[in-house]
């Protein structure tokens, strides 16, 4: 099948199996290396993307599914170089070890932001009709969908805390 994925604001026309993953169009087809294949399963979160704003697992998805659809990888989130605030704090505070799993953090976390941001609430929201407070704990349960093998935790909550001020 013929469709079109708008990668990091670029489109890139594809002639794929139907059965092909996002994930797999992605590096195997597109040689985009942002989003890691793990556990292929949808448990580890490394190959969180955006498609079209929001947090995506990769490995789960449908190429096919999402013709012309917006994506936007950890490399995307910094065009010309300049790096995304989530990007930044993650250097900052050092919240990353081996790296492998930083990139689906990255996009992950930045979706977070936005959902948290438009008041959506998540298991441990405490008052559903007051605004999100991302305090460390709802940076946890919003976040536990990301595994990080080396255990940087407290680093990466204390990154997207920077951030979500």
């Amino acid at each position: 099948m013929d469709i079109t994925l708008h990668v990091d604001g670029e489109p890139r026309a594809l002639s794929i199996d139907t059965r092909t993953t996002v994930l797999d169009a992605l590096r195997e087809h597109l040689g985009v290396s942002s989003p890691k294949k793990a556990c292929d399963q949808g448990q580890c979160g490394a190959c969180t993307v955006l498609v079209d704003g929001r947090r995506v697992t990769t490995c789960l998805s449908l190429a096919v599914a999402h013709d012309g659809a917006e994506i936007t990888t950890a490399d995307g989130l910094a065009p010309g170089g300049d790096l995304h605030p989530v990007q930044q704090a993650f250097i900052d505070h050092d919240a990353f070890q081996c790296g492998y799993c930083t990139p689906g953090q990255i996009c992950s976390a930045v979706g977070m932001l936005d959902e948290a941001r438009g008041g959506a609430p998540s298991h441990v929201t405490a008052d559903l009709c007051a605004p999100v407070v991302l305090d460390e704990d709802e940076i946890r349960e919003r976040m536990s969908g990301n595994l990080c093998r080396c255990g940087a935790y407290v680093n990466i909550v204390a990154a997207i805390g920077e951030v979500a001020g």
